[in-house]
């Protein structure tokens, strides 16, 4: 029974991984889509549909695909797409701040999904502006940590504009202003340093730091809210001690 019940726990866990990855490549499409719409289909031309494009294949969509949503996106050959942008409040377990950035050809069914995933999973939706005050939007560059070291980093982006320069699971995480996003991506690319990702993104102006039970919570309501296809980001608030964070990272072994 042992075995069998192994197989079924496996089987069970490559079809969540099946499904969590086909909502990730269609919140990439989408992203694809509306930078073609906003800027062109020309990715040097385009830097957001740039970034869009390398952020899918390093995902591993498949090159068909971006190609087609770039097309869409951009109006070639009569298809064309209308998604809204529309930014949730709230508040997740142990008062940790929540923006919900989605975007959706269906504002009624998005927000229905959002208000579920809240209501079950121990969160709060707050009044416009509630929030949002605590949040600025940055530009996020993740930079490749494998053979650079963070004065390599330091030296290309620094000059360019970023701001701060952290530590990231994938290497380094570069902080700049949301406009000086592209010369520092640029400047790392000139300096022969691989990046990872660069987004626009909030960043909060406050963290509030969560105890291993409370940050269970928090990741609970996070991936509840990304099961919606219509919910491109979540953003918080939530500082992890080194002690917590080792905690967490029990649970997934």
């Amino acid at each position: 029974m042992s075995g069998h019940s192994k197989w079924a726990t496996t089987k069970h866990k490559k079809a969540a991984i099946d499904a969590k990855r086909a909502k990730s490549w269609a919140k990439l499409i989408k992203n694809i889509e509306v930078a073609a719409k906003l800027g062109g289909a020309d990715l040097q031309g385009n830097p957001t549909l740039f970034d869009a494009v390398l952020k899918a294949k390093k995902t591993s969509v498949p090159k068909d695909n971006i190609d087609r949503a770039i097309k869409r996106g951009a109006g070639i050959g009569g298809e064309a797409v209308e998604y809204t942008s529309i930014m949730y409040e709230g508040y997740a377990p142990g008062g940790i701040a929540m923006l919900i950035e989605c975007l959706t050809d269906n504002k009624n069914r998005a927000a229905a999904e959002v208000r579920t995933a809240m209501t079950r999973n121990g969160g709060n939706m707050a009044d416009p502006g509630s929030v949002a005050y605590n949040f600025e939007r940055k530009g996020v560059i993740v930079a490749s940590g494998e053979g650079t070291t963070e004065d390599d980093v330091m030296m290309a982006a620094l000059e360019a504009g970023a701001q701060e320069i952290e530590p990231h699971p994938a290497g380094f995480a570069i902080i700049t202003e949301a406009a000086d996003m592209v010369a520092v991506r640029t400047a790392l690319q000139d300096a022969g340093i691989e990046y990872e990702s660069a987004d626009a993104e909030f960043v909060p102006n406050l963290k509030v730091e969560a105890d291993a039970e409370t940050a269970r919570k928090v990741f609970r309501l996070i991936d509840a809210l990304e099961d919606s296809e219509d919910v491109q980001n979540v953003f918080t608030n939530i500082d992890l001690t080194p002690e917590v964070q080792a905690e967490l990272e029990e649970d997934d072994e």
